[in-house]
Protein backbone atom coordinates (compact mmCIF):
# COMPACT_ATOMS: atom_id res chain seq x y z
CA UNK A 1 0.00 0.00 0.00
CA UNK A 2 1.13 3.56 -0.58
CA UNK A 3 1.57 6.36 1.85
CA UNK A 4 -1.71 7.78 0.42
CA UNK A 5 -1.02 11.93 2.32
CA UNK A 6 2.84 11.73 1.24
CA UNK A 7 1.87 10.52 -2.42
CA UNK A 8 -0.91 13.33 -2.84
CA UNK A 9 1.43 16.21 -1.12
CA UNK A 10 3.73 15.83 -3.83
CA UNK A 11 0.92 17.59 -6.08
CA UNK A 12 1.32 20.85 -3.76
CA UNK A 13 3.25 24.28 -5.13
CA UNK A 14 5.20 25.94 -2.74
CA UNK A 15 3.02 25.95 0.48
CA UNK A 16 -0.26 25.79 -1.28
CA UNK A 17 -2.03 22.33 -2.04
CA UNK A 18 -4.03 21.32 -4.39
CA UNK A 19 -7.70 20.92 -4.16
CA UNK A 20 -10.29 18.25 -5.48
CA UNK A 21 -13.88 18.05 -6.20
CA UNK A 22 -14.81 15.05 -6.70
CA UNK A 23 -18.69 15.12 -9.19
CA UNK A 24 -21.21 12.24 -8.10
CA UNK A 25 -23.80 11.40 -9.50
CA UNK A 26 -27.48 10.10 -8.55
CA UNK A 27 -31.27 8.55 -9.31
CA UNK A 28 -30.60 8.85 -12.95
CA UNK A 29 -27.81 8.56 -15.77
CA UNK A 30 -27.23 11.69 -18.51
CA UNK A 31 -28.16 14.61 -15.56
CA UNK A 32 -24.81 16.42 -16.41
CA UNK A 33 -22.38 15.51 -14.53
CA UNK A 34 -19.80 16.82 -17.24
CA UNK A 35 -21.62 19.79 -17.65
CA UNK A 36 -21.96 20.75 -14.28
CA UNK A 37 -18.17 20.09 -13.79
CA UNK A 38 -17.16 21.99 -16.30
CA UNK A 39 -19.43 25.08 -15.84
CA UNK A 40 -17.98 25.23 -12.32
CA UNK A 41 -14.54 24.83 -13.97
CA UNK A 42 -15.11 28.10 -16.11
CA UNK A 43 -16.46 30.03 -12.45
CA UNK A 44 -13.14 28.54 -10.92
CA UNK A 45 -11.02 29.63 -13.65
CA UNK A 46 -12.42 33.37 -13.65
CA UNK A 47 -11.41 33.26 -9.69
CA UNK A 48 -8.04 32.85 -10.84
CA UNK A 49 -7.38 29.23 -10.30
CA UNK A 50 -5.56 26.81 -12.59
CA UNK A 51 -8.49 23.90 -12.74
CA UNK A 52 -8.44 20.80 -14.93
CA UNK A 53 -10.45 17.99 -14.70
CA UNK A 54 -10.83 14.02 -14.97
CA UNK A 55 -13.46 11.91 -15.94
CA UNK A 56 -13.61 8.13 -14.59
CA UNK A 57 -15.65 5.57 -16.29
CA UNK A 58 -17.25 2.63 -15.44
CA UNK A 59 -16.70 0.15 -18.32
CA UNK A 60 -14.05 -2.15 -18.71
CA UNK A 61 -13.12 -0.61 -22.14
CA UNK A 62 -9.42 0.81 -22.16
CA UNK A 63 -10.93 3.82 -23.82
CA UNK A 64 -14.32 5.34 -25.51
CA UNK A 65 -13.01 4.35 -29.23
CA UNK A 66 -14.76 0.77 -29.54
CA UNK A 67 -17.95 1.56 -28.28
CA UNK A 68 -21.33 1.93 -30.15
CA UNK A 69 -21.88 5.89 -30.40
CA UNK A 70 -25.35 5.09 -30.45
CA UNK A 71 -24.86 3.27 -27.04
CA UNK A 72 -22.57 5.74 -25.64
CA UNK A 73 -22.97 8.91 -27.30
CA UNK A 74 -20.29 10.75 -29.66
CA UNK A 75 -16.40 9.75 -28.65
CA UNK A 76 -14.34 12.67 -28.32
CA UNK A 77 -11.03 13.06 -30.06
CA UNK A 78 -8.08 14.53 -28.21
CA UNK A 79 -4.89 15.75 -29.30
CA UNK A 80 -2.70 13.82 -28.05
CA UNK A 81 -5.24 10.79 -30.06
CA UNK A 82 -6.91 9.81 -27.19
CA UNK A 83 -10.75 8.57 -28.34
CA UNK A 84 -12.56 9.55 -24.82
CA UNK A 85 -16.72 10.26 -23.27
CA UNK A 86 -18.09 13.42 -24.61
CA UNK A 87 -17.68 14.70 -21.45
CA UNK A 88 -14.06 15.15 -22.12
CA UNK A 89 -15.68 17.45 -25.26
CA UNK A 90 -17.20 19.41 -22.34
CA UNK A 91 -13.97 20.05 -20.50
CA UNK A 92 -12.32 21.42 -23.68
CA UNK A 93 -15.26 23.68 -24.53
CA UNK A 94 -15.92 25.40 -21.66
CA UNK A 95 -12.55 25.55 -20.37
CA UNK A 96 -10.42 26.39 -23.42
CA UNK A 97 -7.78 24.36 -22.19
CA UNK A 98 -6.71 20.60 -24.27
CA UNK A 99 -7.12 17.32 -22.53
CA UNK A 100 -6.16 14.06 -23.48
CA UNK A 101 -4.98 10.79 -22.06
CA UNK A 102 -4.12 11.94 -18.01
CA UNK A 103 -7.77 13.12 -17.88
CA UNK A 104 -9.68 9.81 -18.73
CA UNK A 105 -9.57 6.75 -17.01
CA UNK A 106 -11.72 3.67 -17.35
CA UNK A 107 -11.53 0.93 -14.87
CA UNK A 108 -10.68 -1.78 -17.69
CA UNK A 109 -7.55 0.98 -17.61
CA UNK A 110 -7.58 0.47 -13.40
CA UNK A 111 -7.80 -3.36 -13.49
CA UNK A 112 -5.32 -4.02 -16.72
CA UNK A 113 -2.64 -1.68 -14.44
CA UNK A 114 -3.00 -3.41 -11.20
CA UNK A 115 -3.11 -6.80 -13.54
CA UNK A 116 -0.07 -5.35 -14.81
CA UNK A 117 1.63 -4.72 -11.81
CA UNK A 118 1.04 -7.93 -10.11
CA UNK A 119 2.40 -9.73 -12.43
CA UNK A 120 5.81 -7.84 -12.47
CA UNK A 121 5.79 -8.47 -8.81
CA UNK A 122 5.46 -4.49 -7.95
CA UNK A 123 3.48 -5.25 -4.68
CA UNK A 124 6.47 -6.79 -3.29
CA UNK A 125 4.29 -10.23 -2.73
CA UNK A 126 1.56 -8.87 -1.07
CA UNK A 127 -1.79 -10.83 -1.70
CA UNK A 128 -3.29 -7.56 -4.04
CA UNK A 129 -6.99 -7.47 -3.08
CA UNK A 130 -9.58 -5.12 -4.99
CA UNK A 131 -9.26 -2.82 -1.86
CA UNK A 132 -7.16 -1.12 -0.99
CA UNK A 133 -4.98 -1.69 -4.32
CA UNK A 134 -7.60 -1.06 -7.02
CA UNK A 135 -8.42 2.61 -4.91
CA UNK A 136 -4.79 3.54 -5.16
CA UNK A 137 -4.47 2.74 -8.50
CA UNK A 138 -7.86 5.80 -9.11
CA UNK A 139 -5.95 8.07 -6.46
CA UNK A 140 -2.30 7.31 -8.10
CA UNK A 141 -4.24 8.39 -11.96
CA UNK A 142 -5.69 11.64 -10.36
CA UNK A 143 -2.53 12.87 -8.82
CA UNK A 144 -0.84 11.83 -11.93
CA UNK A 145 -3.47 14.41 -13.54
CA UNK A 146 -3.04 16.93 -10.77
CA UNK A 147 0.57 18.00 -11.28
CA UNK A 148 0.74 21.82 -11.32
CA UNK A 149 -2.96 22.47 -11.17
CA UNK A 150 -4.74 24.96 -7.91
CA UNK A 151 -7.80 23.09 -8.73
CA UNK A 152 -8.83 19.83 -9.82
CA UNK A 153 -12.73 18.16 -10.72
CA UNK A 154 -13.12 14.28 -10.53
CA UNK A 155 -16.20 13.49 -12.38
CA UNK A 156 -17.22 10.12 -11.50
CA UNK A 157 -19.14 7.81 -14.20
CA UNK A 158 -22.32 6.00 -13.20
CA UNK A 159 -24.74 6.95 -10.48
CA UNK A 160 -24.12 6.26 -6.54
CA UNK A 161 -24.89 2.85 -5.56
CA UNK A 162 -23.89 0.81 -8.87
CA UNK A 163 -21.64 -2.10 -7.95
CA UNK A 164 -19.09 -0.92 -10.84
CA UNK A 165 -18.09 2.46 -9.78
CA UNK A 166 -17.62 1.50 -6.04
CA UNK A 167 -13.93 1.80 -6.40
CA UNK A 168 -14.24 5.70 -7.03
CA UNK A 169 -16.20 6.11 -4.52
CA UNK A 170 -13.64 4.28 -1.84
CA UNK A 171 -10.97 6.46 -3.73
CA UNK A 172 -12.67 9.52 -2.77
CA UNK A 173 -13.39 7.92 0.76
CA UNK A 174 -9.78 7.31 1.68
CA UNK A 175 -8.78 10.75 -0.13
CA UNK A 176 -11.46 12.66 2.16
CA UNK A 177 -9.86 10.71 5.28
CA UNK A 178 -6.54 11.90 4.66
CA UNK A 179 -6.57 15.05 3.27
CA UNK A 180 -10.11 16.32 4.48
CA UNK A 181 -10.00 20.41 4.09
CA UNK A 182 -8.92 19.09 0.09
CA UNK A 183 -11.08 17.23 -0.65
CA UNK A 184 -14.81 17.65 -1.57
CA UNK A 185 -17.58 15.80 -2.95
CA UNK A 186 -20.35 17.49 -5.51
CA UNK A 187 -23.56 15.14 -5.77
CA UNK A 188 -25.85 15.56 -8.95
CA UNK A 189 -29.26 14.54 -8.46
CA UNK A 190 -32.41 14.62 -9.83
CA UNK A 191 -35.59 16.81 -8.54
CA UNK A 192 -38.58 15.06 -10.86
CA UNK A 193 -41.69 16.98 -11.37
CA UNK A 194 -44.57 14.66 -11.96
CA UNK A 195 -46.93 16.11 -14.11
CA UNK A 196 -50.22 14.92 -12.30
CA UNK A 197 -48.60 16.73 -8.80
CA UNK A 198 -46.93 19.55 -10.67
CA UNK A 199 -44.56 19.96 -7.48
CA UNK A 200 -40.37 18.99 -7.14
CA UNK A 201 -40.19 15.71 -5.46
CA UNK A 202 -36.89 15.28 -3.43
CA UNK A 203 -37.47 11.97 -2.29
CA UNK A 204 -35.08 10.59 -4.82
CA UNK A 205 -32.09 12.99 -3.97
CA UNK A 206 -32.86 11.65 -0.36
CA UNK A 207 -32.76 7.96 -1.20
CA UNK A 208 -29.61 8.81 -3.36
CA UNK A 209 -27.80 10.75 -0.43
CA UNK A 210 -28.85 7.75 1.37
CA UNK A 211 -26.62 5.69 -0.91
CA UNK A 212 -23.56 7.68 -0.36
CA UNK A 213 -24.38 7.42 3.24
CA UNK A 214 -23.96 3.72 3.23
CA UNK A 215 -20.51 3.89 1.78
CA UNK A 216 -19.32 6.40 4.25
CA UNK A 217 -19.65 9.59 2.31
CA UNK A 218 -21.60 13.03 3.19
CA UNK A 219 -21.91 15.21 0.06
CA UNK A 220 -20.75 18.93 0.45
CA UNK A 221 -22.89 19.62 -2.28
CA UNK A 222 -26.25 18.92 -3.71
CA UNK A 223 -26.34 20.08 -7.48
CA UNK A 224 -30.24 19.34 -8.24
CA UNK A 225 -30.90 18.93 -11.62
CA UNK A 226 -35.09 19.89 -12.78
CA UNK A 227 -36.98 20.98 -14.99
CA UNK A 228 -37.50 23.80 -12.67
CA UNK A 229 -35.67 25.89 -10.19
CA UNK A 230 -35.46 24.29 -6.89
CA UNK A 231 -37.30 26.05 -4.15
CA UNK A 232 -36.91 26.72 -0.55
CA UNK A 233 -39.07 24.29 0.89
CA UNK A 234 -37.26 21.91 -1.23
CA UNK A 235 -33.88 22.59 -0.10
CA UNK A 236 -34.82 22.62 3.12
CA UNK A 237 -36.58 19.04 3.33
CA UNK A 238 -33.20 18.11 1.66
CA UNK A 239 -30.53 19.87 3.78
CA UNK A 240 -32.42 18.51 6.88
CA UNK A 241 -32.92 14.51 5.62
CA UNK A 242 -29.45 15.01 3.99
CA UNK A 243 -27.59 16.79 7.17
CA UNK A 244 -26.71 19.53 5.21
CA UNK A 245 -26.86 23.80 5.04
CA UNK A 246 -29.53 24.86 2.89
CA UNK A 247 -26.92 27.40 1.03
CA UNK A 248 -25.23 23.78 -0.11
CA UNK A 249 -28.03 22.85 -2.00
CA UNK A 250 -27.10 24.40 -5.35
CA UNK A 251 -30.62 24.58 -8.24
CA UNK A 252 -29.47 23.31 -11.91
CA UNK A 253 -32.89 23.87 -13.37
CA UNK A 254 -32.99 22.91 -17.56
CA UNK A 255 -32.36 25.89 -19.98
CA UNK A 256 -32.18 26.21 -23.17
CA UNK A 257 -28.67 26.29 -23.64
CA UNK A 258 -26.28 24.29 -21.38
CA UNK A 259 -23.34 27.61 -21.65
CA UNK A 260 -26.07 29.39 -19.43
CA UNK A 261 -25.29 26.77 -16.81
CA UNK A 262 -21.82 28.91 -15.47
CA UNK A 263 -24.24 31.83 -14.96
CA UNK A 264 -26.91 30.29 -13.52
CA UNK A 265 -24.46 28.73 -11.02
CA UNK A 266 -22.64 32.30 -10.58
CA UNK A 267 -26.21 33.52 -9.56
CA UNK A 268 -26.01 31.09 -5.80
CA UNK A 269 -22.35 32.48 -5.12
CA UNK A 270 -21.64 28.61 -5.90
CA UNK A 271 -17.95 28.94 -6.66
CA UNK A 272 -17.58 31.48 -3.80
CA UNK A 273 -19.28 28.48 -1.39
CA UNK A 274 -17.28 26.13 -2.96
CA UNK A 275 -13.62 27.31 -2.03
CA UNK A 276 -14.93 28.83 1.07
CA UNK A 277 -15.24 24.91 1.98
CA UNK A 278 -11.88 24.43 0.33
CA UNK A 279 -9.64 26.97 2.25
CA UNK A 280 -9.24 29.29 -0.81
CA UNK A 281 -9.78 32.90 -1.61
CA UNK A 282 -12.49 33.83 -3.69
CA UNK A 283 -14.09 37.28 -5.23
CA UNK A 284 -17.21 38.45 -6.80
CA UNK A 285 -17.26 37.23 -10.58
CA UNK A 286 -18.92 38.98 -13.53
CA UNK A 287 -18.07 36.40 -15.75
CA UNK A 288 -18.52 38.90 -18.69
CA UNK A 289 -17.42 37.24 -21.84
CA UNK A 290 -19.53 34.32 -20.90
CA UNK A 291 -23.05 36.32 -20.53
CA UNK A 292 -22.08 38.29 -23.53
CA UNK A 293 -22.06 35.04 -25.35
CA UNK A 294 -25.23 33.51 -23.49
CA UNK A 295 -27.08 37.24 -24.59
CA UNK A 296 -25.83 36.39 -28.34
CA UNK A 297 -26.98 32.52 -28.55
CA UNK A 298 -30.63 33.76 -26.93
CA UNK A 299 -30.76 36.53 -29.28
CA UNK A 300 -33.64 36.44 -32.41
CA UNK A 301 -31.53 35.73 -35.65
CA UNK A 302 -32.90 37.28 -38.46
CA UNK A 303 -31.14 34.90 -40.71
CA UNK A 304 -32.36 31.07 -41.23
CA UNK A 305 -30.62 28.21 -43.28
CA UNK A 306 -31.57 24.45 -43.03
CA UNK A 307 -28.45 21.78 -43.30
CA UNK A 308 -28.90 18.06 -43.63
CA UNK A 309 -26.75 15.70 -41.75
CA UNK A 310 -26.75 12.89 -43.63
CA UNK A 311 -26.42 10.04 -40.64
CA UNK A 312 -26.09 6.52 -39.55
CA UNK A 313 -25.80 6.57 -35.61
CA UNK A 314 -29.10 8.47 -34.58
CA UNK A 315 -31.73 5.56 -33.87
CA UNK A 316 -31.84 3.94 -30.21
CA UNK A 317 -35.33 1.58 -29.81
CA UNK A 318 -38.30 4.05 -31.22
CA UNK A 319 -35.87 6.97 -29.99
CA UNK A 320 -33.95 9.19 -32.17
CA UNK A 321 -30.25 10.44 -30.36
CA UNK A 322 -28.28 13.22 -31.96
CA UNK A 323 -25.44 12.56 -29.10
CA UNK A 324 -23.61 10.43 -31.50
CA UNK A 325 -22.66 13.66 -33.43
CA UNK A 326 -22.72 15.95 -30.14
CA UNK A 327 -18.98 17.61 -31.27
CA UNK A 328 -20.71 18.26 -34.78
CA UNK A 329 -24.09 19.77 -33.80
CA UNK A 330 -21.49 22.00 -30.93
CA UNK A 331 -19.40 23.42 -34.20
CA UNK A 332 -22.41 24.24 -36.21
CA UNK A 333 -23.99 26.29 -33.44
CA UNK A 334 -20.87 28.03 -32.37
CA UNK A 335 -20.46 29.14 -35.94
CA UNK A 336 -24.28 29.96 -35.92
CA UNK A 337 -24.09 32.44 -33.13
CA UNK A 338 -21.45 33.63 -34.10
CA UNK A 339 -22.81 34.29 -37.66
CA UNK A 340 -26.06 35.67 -36.22
CA UNK A 341 -27.31 32.85 -38.49
CA UNK A 342 -30.25 30.34 -37.14
CA UNK A 343 -29.54 27.02 -38.35
CA UNK A 344 -32.30 24.45 -38.56
CA UNK A 345 -30.65 20.88 -38.66
CA UNK A 346 -32.11 17.75 -40.02
CA UNK A 347 -31.20 14.59 -39.89
CA UNK A 348 -31.68 12.60 -42.87
CA UNK A 349 -30.96 8.33 -42.22
CA UNK A 350 -28.02 7.03 -44.93
CA UNK A 351 -29.71 3.95 -45.00
CA UNK A 352 -32.85 5.58 -46.03
CA UNK A 353 -31.24 7.09 -48.76
CA UNK A 354 -29.72 3.77 -50.22
CA UNK A 355 -33.00 2.24 -50.43
CA UNK A 356 -34.02 5.48 -52.58
CA UNK A 357 -36.84 6.07 -49.69
CA UNK A 358 -39.42 8.79 -51.11
CA UNK A 359 -39.46 10.68 -48.06
CA UNK A 360 -35.50 10.50 -47.77
CA UNK A 361 -34.58 11.86 -51.32
CA UNK A 362 -37.38 14.06 -50.96
CA UNK A 363 -35.86 16.26 -47.79
CA UNK A 364 -32.61 16.86 -50.27
CA UNK A 365 -34.15 19.11 -52.00
CA UNK A 366 -35.15 21.41 -49.32
CA UNK A 367 -31.52 21.53 -48.00
CA UNK A 368 -29.32 24.28 -47.80
CA UNK A 369 -26.22 22.56 -46.79
CA UNK A 370 -25.04 18.94 -46.86
CA UNK A 371 -23.13 17.48 -44.24
CA UNK A 372 -21.83 13.65 -44.36
CA UNK A 373 -19.99 13.26 -41.05
CA UNK A 374 -17.40 10.49 -39.60
CA UNK A 375 -19.06 6.94 -39.85
CA UNK A 376 -17.74 3.36 -40.17
CA UNK A 377 -18.52 0.37 -42.48
CA UNK A 378 -20.83 -0.05 -45.12
CA UNK A 379 -24.05 0.34 -43.56
CA UNK A 380 -25.44 3.29 -45.15
CA UNK A 381 -22.58 3.91 -47.83
CA UNK A 382 -24.53 4.46 -50.57
CA UNK A 383 -26.99 6.54 -49.06
CA UNK A 384 -24.48 9.40 -47.98
CA UNK A 385 -22.79 8.78 -51.07
CA UNK A 386 -25.98 9.75 -52.95
CA UNK A 387 -26.26 12.53 -50.76
CA UNK A 388 -22.93 14.21 -51.94
CA UNK A 389 -23.67 13.34 -55.45
CA UNK A 390 -26.53 15.67 -54.82
CA UNK A 391 -25.06 18.19 -52.68
CA UNK A 392 -22.10 18.44 -56.17
CA UNK A 393 -24.64 18.46 -58.87
CA UNK A 394 -26.89 21.03 -57.84
CA UNK A 395 -24.26 23.11 -56.47
CA UNK A 396 -25.14 23.19 -52.93
CA UNK A 397 -22.79 23.90 -50.33
CA UNK A 398 -20.75 20.65 -48.95
CA UNK A 399 -18.79 19.80 -45.99
CA UNK A 400 -17.48 16.63 -45.93
CA UNK A 401 -15.76 15.14 -42.45
CA UNK A 402 -13.52 12.20 -42.44
CA UNK A 403 -15.67 9.41 -43.63
CA UNK A 404 -17.39 12.88 -45.84
CA UNK A 405 -13.86 12.97 -47.47
CA UNK A 406 -13.46 9.45 -48.44
CA UNK A 407 -16.90 9.50 -50.23
CA UNK A 408 -17.01 12.62 -51.45
CA UNK A 409 -13.60 11.12 -53.36
CA UNK A 410 -15.05 7.90 -54.54
CA UNK A 411 -18.16 9.75 -55.67
CA UNK A 412 -16.22 12.00 -58.05
CA UNK A 413 -14.40 8.85 -59.43
CA UNK A 414 -17.25 7.25 -60.05
CA UNK A 415 -19.60 10.06 -61.34
CA UNK A 416 -16.90 12.53 -63.18
CA UNK A 417 -14.05 10.95 -63.42
CA UNK A 418 -15.69 7.65 -64.91
CA UNK A 419 -13.74 5.02 -63.18
CA UNK A 420 -17.48 3.29 -62.44
CA UNK A 421 -16.43 0.46 -60.09
CA UNK A 422 -14.70 2.57 -57.72
CA UNK A 423 -15.11 2.67 -54.25
CA UNK A 424 -13.45 2.45 -50.58
CA UNK A 425 -11.69 -0.75 -49.50
CA UNK A 426 -13.49 -0.39 -46.00
CA UNK A 427 -16.80 -1.40 -47.97
CA UNK A 428 -15.93 -3.56 -51.08
CA UNK A 429 -12.00 -4.88 -51.45
CA UNK A 430 -13.02 -6.22 -54.65
CA UNK A 431 -13.80 -2.89 -56.33
CA UNK A 432 -11.61 -2.63 -59.13
CA UNK A 433 -10.99 1.11 -58.20
CA UNK A 434 -9.91 1.16 -54.46
CA UNK A 435 -10.04 4.86 -54.40
CA UNK A 436 -9.91 4.84 -50.39
CA UNK A 437 -7.63 2.39 -49.21
CA UNK A 438 -5.53 0.82 -46.17
CA UNK A 439 -2.12 1.39 -46.20
CA UNK A 440 1.06 -1.20 -43.65
CA UNK A 441 1.56 0.07 -40.65
CA UNK A 442 4.13 3.00 -40.08
CA UNK A 443 4.63 3.62 -36.30
CA UNK A 444 5.38 7.86 -37.16
CA UNK A 445 2.05 7.83 -38.73
CA UNK A 446 -0.33 5.07 -36.55
CA UNK A 447 -1.41 3.71 -33.83
CA UNK A 448 -2.63 0.13 -33.65
CA UNK A 449 -6.06 -0.54 -32.42
CA UNK A 450 -6.89 -4.29 -31.43
CA UNK A 451 -5.87 -6.90 -33.66
CA UNK A 452 -3.66 -5.29 -35.96
CA UNK A 453 -6.14 -2.80 -36.99
CA UNK A 454 -3.95 0.54 -37.34
CA UNK A 455 -5.44 3.90 -37.34
CA UNK A 456 -4.15 7.55 -37.44
CA UNK A 457 -5.10 9.37 -33.81
CA UNK A 458 -4.66 12.78 -32.60
CA UNK A 459 -3.15 15.76 -34.18
CA UNK A 460 -1.21 15.52 -37.46
CA UNK A 461 -0.17 18.74 -39.39
CA UNK A 462 -1.08 19.27 -42.94
CA UNK A 463 0.57 21.71 -45.57
CA UNK A 464 -2.68 23.96 -47.56
CA UNK A 465 -1.70 24.95 -51.12
CA UNK A 466 -2.18 28.37 -51.67
CA UNK A 467 -5.20 29.22 -53.90
CA UNK A 468 -7.43 27.01 -52.74
CA UNK A 469 -10.39 27.64 -50.69
CA UNK A 470 -9.08 25.55 -47.71
CA UNK A 471 -6.01 28.27 -47.75
CA UNK A 472 -8.28 30.97 -47.95
CA UNK A 473 -10.28 29.95 -44.66
CA UNK A 474 -7.79 29.81 -42.69
CA UNK A 475 -5.54 33.00 -43.87
CA UNK A 476 -9.04 34.78 -43.25
CA UNK A 477 -8.95 33.48 -39.43
CA UNK A 478 -5.40 33.62 -38.78
CA UNK A 479 -5.60 29.98 -37.88
CA UNK A 480 -1.84 28.69 -39.15
CA UNK A 481 0.01 26.67 -37.19
CA UNK A 482 2.63 28.15 -38.84
CA UNK A 483 1.51 30.73 -41.50
CA UNK A 484 5.39 31.01 -43.96
CA UNK A 485 4.67 27.19 -44.21
CA UNK A 486 1.00 27.40 -44.79
CA UNK A 487 1.17 24.52 -42.10
CA UNK A 488 -2.16 23.75 -39.96
CA UNK A 489 -2.89 20.88 -37.40
CA UNK A 490 -6.04 18.90 -37.34
CA UNK A 491 -7.45 15.97 -35.36
CA UNK A 492 -7.75 12.57 -37.28
CA UNK A 493 -9.48 9.18 -36.02
CA UNK A 494 -9.73 7.04 -39.17
CA UNK A 495 -8.16 3.79 -40.78
CA UNK A 496 -8.13 4.31 -44.08
CA UNK A 497 -6.45 6.85 -46.32
CA UNK A 498 -6.63 8.09 -50.35
CA UNK A 499 -4.65 6.37 -52.51
CA UNK A 500 -2.38 8.60 -54.36
CA UNK A 501 -2.19 6.42 -57.79
CA UNK A 502 -5.07 8.06 -58.21
CA UNK A 503 -4.27 11.57 -57.84
CA UNK A 504 -3.45 12.49 -60.87
CA UNK A 505 -6.84 11.26 -62.83
CA UNK A 506 -9.11 13.18 -60.58
CA UNK A 507 -7.10 16.23 -60.63
CA UNK A 508 -7.21 15.99 -64.43
CA UNK A 509 -11.09 15.98 -63.76
CA UNK A 510 -10.99 19.01 -61.88
CA UNK A 511 -10.86 17.45 -58.32
CA UNK A 512 -8.85 19.44 -56.43
CA UNK A 513 -6.19 18.22 -53.52
CA UNK A 514 -6.07 21.24 -51.21
CA UNK A 515 -4.14 20.22 -48.33
CA UNK A 516 -1.66 16.69 -47.86
CA UNK A 517 0.65 16.04 -45.35
CA UNK A 518 3.79 17.87 -44.58
CA UNK A 519 5.64 14.80 -46.86
CA UNK A 520 2.89 14.97 -49.41
CA UNK A 521 2.04 11.23 -48.59
CA UNK A 522 -1.45 11.52 -47.12
CA UNK A 523 -4.20 13.69 -48.73
CA UNK A 524 -5.71 15.70 -45.88
CA UNK A 525 -8.11 17.97 -47.79
CA UNK A 526 -9.51 18.06 -51.52
CA UNK A 527 -12.60 20.65 -52.84
CA UNK A 528 -13.88 21.58 -55.94
CA UNK A 529 -12.74 24.87 -58.00
CA UNK A 530 -15.28 27.09 -56.71
CA UNK A 531 -15.44 28.61 -60.49
CA UNK A 532 -17.86 24.93 -60.50
CA UNK A 533 -19.30 25.03 -56.81
CA UNK A 534 -20.11 27.43 -54.21
CA UNK A 535 -18.54 25.49 -51.31
CA UNK A 536 -17.55 21.79 -51.64
CA UNK A 537 -14.74 21.07 -48.95
CA UNK A 538 -13.83 18.11 -47.36
CA UNK A 539 -11.11 16.91 -44.70
CA UNK A 540 -9.86 13.83 -43.66
CA UNK A 541 -9.31 15.49 -40.35
CA UNK A 542 -11.86 16.60 -37.40
CA UNK A 543 -12.29 20.10 -37.20
CA UNK A 544 -15.51 19.70 -35.24
CA UNK A 545 -13.38 18.45 -32.19
CA UNK A 546 -11.71 22.05 -31.84
CA UNK A 547 -14.32 24.14 -32.05
CA UNK A 548 -15.57 26.19 -28.68
CA UNK A 549 -18.68 28.60 -28.41
CA UNK A 550 -16.16 31.64 -27.61
CA UNK A 551 -13.53 30.43 -30.59
CA UNK A 552 -15.63 28.39 -33.14
CA UNK A 553 -13.68 26.68 -35.50
CA UNK A 554 -12.89 28.59 -39.20
CA UNK A 555 -14.29 26.12 -41.38
CA UNK A 556 -18.09 26.08 -39.90
CA UNK A 557 -17.77 29.64 -39.98
CA UNK A 558 -17.03 29.95 -43.69
CA UNK A 559 -19.13 27.32 -44.36
CA UNK A 560 -22.27 28.79 -42.87
CA UNK A 561 -21.34 32.20 -44.64
CA UNK A 562 -21.42 30.56 -48.32
CA UNK A 563 -24.79 28.74 -47.27
CA UNK A 564 -26.19 32.01 -46.26
CA UNK A 565 -24.62 33.72 -49.19
CA UNK A 566 -25.94 31.10 -51.65
CA UNK A 567 -29.28 31.26 -50.06
CA UNK A 568 -29.53 35.27 -50.14
CA UNK A 569 -28.63 34.77 -54.13
CA UNK A 570 -32.13 32.77 -54.70
CA UNK A 571 -33.74 34.98 -52.97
Amino acid sequence: MIDIRGFLKQTTKGSKSTKYIFVSGGVLSGLGKGVTAASLGVLLKEQGYNVTNIKCENYLNLDSGNINPVEHGDVFLCEDGLEADLDLGSYERFLGREVGFKNFTTMGQIYSTVIERTKNLEYGGATVDAIPYVPEEVIRRIREASMDYDVVLIELGGTAGEYQNIVYYEAYRIMKMTLPKDVILLHVTYFPAPSHINELKSKPTQLSVKALNSMGIQPDFIVGRGELEIDDKRKEKVAYFCTMNKEDIISNPDCKSIYEIPIIFNRQNFSQKVLTKLGLKSRKILITDWKAMVENIYSKKENKVKIGIIAKYIATGDYELKDSYTSLLESISHSSWHEKIEVEIVFINAESLEKKDAAAVASLKGLDGIIVPIGWGARGVEGKIEAIRFARENKIPYLGLCYGMQLASVEFARNVAGLKDSNTEEVNKNAEHQIIHSIPFEAKYQKIKGDGASMRLGAYDCILKPGTLAHEIYTKHAAFKEAKKNLISERHRHRFEFNNEYRKALEDKGFVISGTSPDDFFVEMIELPRKTHPFFLATQAHPEYKSAPLKPHPIFIEYLRAIWAEKAKKK
